[in-house]
């Protein structure tokens, strides 16, 4: 799954790695982005504007926005299956751009304790997630905007810390997953594959990260001998 990430970036790095995407002037570091926080996302409308999304997706026919709490991770392999998610990934797309993920490595012998680790590609850029987004209409008129990200399964430097990993799209991935019109759902799958493991490192961090309320260079300072 993906339950954490980072966007650290600054602003002229995010323009170089996703070129013909407008962005603010300015950006704060985010160091610990949790589920149900707003976060910044690229949707696939016309005119590929940064938008702010609830991270959480909540399908248009719910009627309580609080099941999103438990829609931040789709999977690749059953998206096209889910009602929650089949109209969106033909429909709905956006890039959810970052430069970290954490996930949680069980330890080798029982009772102790996770190792949060931080990945991120070796060459330190950012990236994209692959993700769908929805708008929910509550009953009083107001939107929700929000999305999820799509999951895989691991590539071999994934595979000893979790079962599953976000889906990191390449780069020529990028317009034809943005791309406003629908797209059936064999062509988006081939899109939707775990990133090359020689391209990725992933450091022990610190507990600092454990708590979502954390937002610090401390959450992803490595730690030695984890």
């Amino acid at each position: 799954m993906c339950g954490r990430y980072t966007l650290t970036s600054d602003v002229d790095d995010l323009a170089e790695a996703f070129a013909g995407i407008a962005w603010p002037e300015t950006l704060p570091p985010r160091y610990n982005i949790a589920p149900t926080q707003g976060v910044l996302a690229v949707p696939n409308t016309s005119d590929r504007a940064v938008a702010l999304l609830r991270w959480g997706l909540i399908p248009p026919w719910a009627k309580d926005p609080a099941i999103g709490n438990r829609m931040i991770n789709a999977r690749a392999e059953t998206l096209a299956e889910k009602p929650s998610f089949r109209s969106a990934l033909k429909r709905r797309r956006c890039l959810i751009p970052a430069d970290g993920f954490y996930e949680w490595q069980k330890p080798a012998a029982r009772g102790g304790a996770k190792t949060p680790m931080h990945v991120r590609l070796t060459s330190g850029a950012p990236f994209a997630f692959a993700g769908l987004w929805e708008v929910w209409h509550a009953p009083d008129g107001s939107e929700i905007a929000s999305c999820t990200i799509i999951t895989t399964t691991p590539n071999e430097l994934m595979a000893p810390i979790h079962n599953r990993m976000p889906v990191i799209l390449a780069p020529d991935a990028y317009d034809p997953w943005l791309d406003p019109a629908e797209r059936s759902s064999k062509e988006l799958a081939a899109l939707l594959t775990p990133y090359p493991a020689a391209e990725m490192t992933a450091n022990p961090v610190g507990a600092t990260v454990n708590n979502p309320r954390n937002d610090s260079p401390d959450c992803i300072l490595a730690v030695k001998n984890a």
